[in-house]
């Protein structure tokens, strides 16, 4: 019997364990699952306490984890991203395989020799982006290339949202993944290529440098540089194309709104506000602004200009940034401020669903014509437990794994999904079960 560590239960999970849980006995998998909140485990494992138990797991008690991996065949790491580094390093020393949907990082990147050596796979960026993204992406790329084409432009965006049936406040947004990566989402200087140039966003203009993206059926989205985009270029094997660029998708005036947070330094995360219970949010607000005359509103609209208007300024209110509400937290970085605030406003309630929205934008030449094909995907989720970001990051590393464990491919050290061997029957699994791309030529 192969034992598997699911480590971290939370919001993105949901999908994994389950498709973990209905396949056990199909593969004689035994599934421990180990997060802070043992209860809420339990109630997900009830049916299926012959396959599955649940332990409770603080990853800082090393002698726990190192227990529950040397006790394990293959360990799943669901955890922040920041946390993965102590779990690969146990893993990699104590010769056991691991999987996460994180980016690579670069305690990851430092471990990828000795896991080739032991031959143990660390599988990572094989969640939906990056995951699914990769996966579908690199389907076309070699498409393309296997018929003679030079892809000479590509770009890719997604974004978690809310569907629109749900859609029911002005930010068009609810958390549907980790509340923390929303309000710090963005943070560091964007990189990409565009027309043959390198091109740098810092964070201060991330928000305000967009382009609209339309997907067919759903209409026009904000769509923003997201991170390191020109080092994929390596992975996808396009040394030479012109324009890459990978980026986030928001609805129509989230990015304008959002930006106020950051001219203003309310999505800072470097320090913390002591007494902050003694403060409401409109006096938070207030503390950022320079002196001036008049209310806060009046003085924010001042501070600043041109970059906001009525519809920026309704989405304040309906955060009720103006009315003096209190603040909870007795003490928090203004990050975690807002965080605390946006978790109330936004949260999905009973029967709501999420929406994963993503395109690919291909140029390319065949021959002598140019051509331009665009990639999209669109999963609305089932209800507020059933998302589908839980469907979209969990999904593809279930399936990943499973074809991992039953010798659909073997590969060791660092990787992600851009080889055939992972993304192919990955795709073909995730299109049985409605996660399915559409393609259009332009």
């Amino acid at each position: 019997m192969t034992k598997i560590l699911i480590i971290g239960a939370g919001r993105s999970s949901s999908s994994l364990i389950e498709y973990f849980l209905s396949h056990a006995k199909t593969y004689q998998w035994y599934i421990t699952i180990a997060d802070s909140n043992k209860l809420a485990v339990e109630s997900k494992i009830i049916h299926y306490k012959e396959v599955a138990s649940s332990v409770a797991f603080d990853i800082s008690d090393s002698l726990l984890r190192e227990e529950l991996i040397s006790q394990s065949d293959f360990v799943i790491s669901m955890l922040p991203a920041f946390m993965h580094g102590q779990v690969a390093r146990d893993c990699v020393r104590l010769g056991i395989h691991l999987a996460t949907a994180s980016y690579v990082s670069e305690e990851m990147k430092v471990l990828n020799e000795e896991a080739k050596s032991k031959n143990i796979l660390l599988l990572n960026e094989c969640g939906l982006d990056p995951g699914i993204d990769h996966a579908s992406a690199m389907k076309v790329i070699h498409h393309i290339q296997e018929q003679g084409g030079v892809i000479t432009s590509f770009k890719s965006f997604c974004g978690g949202l809310v569907a629109p049936e749900s859609n029911d406040n002005p930010w068009g947004y609810k958390f549907s993944w980790n509340p923390r990566n929303v309000v710090l989402a963005g943070q560091g200087t964007a990189q990409y290529i565009e027309n043959g140039k390198l091109k740098f966003v810092p964070y201060n203009r991330i928000y305000t440098q967009i382009q609209t993206i339309e997907v067919d059926g759903f209409g026009n989205f904000d769509g923003y540089a997201n991170r390191d985009s020109i080092g994929y270029k390596d992975s996808y094997g396009l040394n030479n194309i012109s324009t890459m660029l990978r980026g986030t998708l928001r609805m129509p005036g989230y990015c304008k709104a959002w930006n106020v947070f950051v001219k203003l330094g309310l999505t800072d995360d470097t320090y913390k506000i002591k007494h902050a219970n003694s403060l409401t949010y409109t006096d938070l607000l207030e503390s950022f602004l320079p002196q001036g005359k008049g209310i806060v509103k009046e003085r924010l609209v001042s501070f600043m200009g041109n970059e906001i208007d009525q519809e920026v300024i309704d989405k304040l209110e309906y955060l009720e940034l103006f009315s003096y509400k209190p603040i909870m937290l007795k003490e928090g970085s203004p990050a975690e401020l807002l965080q605390n605030l946006l978790e109330e406003k936004w949260v999905l309630k009973s029967g709501d669903k999420d929406m994963i929205v993503m395109q690919h934008q291909f140029e390319y030449r065949l021959g002598e014509q140019m051509k331009k094909m665009n990639s999209s995907l669109v999963v609305v989720g089932d209800d507020e437990v059933h998302t589908a970001m839980a469907k979209t990051v969990g999904l593809p590393l279930a399936i990943a794994i499973k074809n991992f464990l039953t010798d659909k491919y073997k590969l060791y050290g660092v990787q992600i999904p851009v080889v055939k061997e992972i993304y192919e029957p990955m795709l073909t699994e995730l299109e049985l079960l409605g996660i399915k791309f559409i393609e259009t030529e332009n």
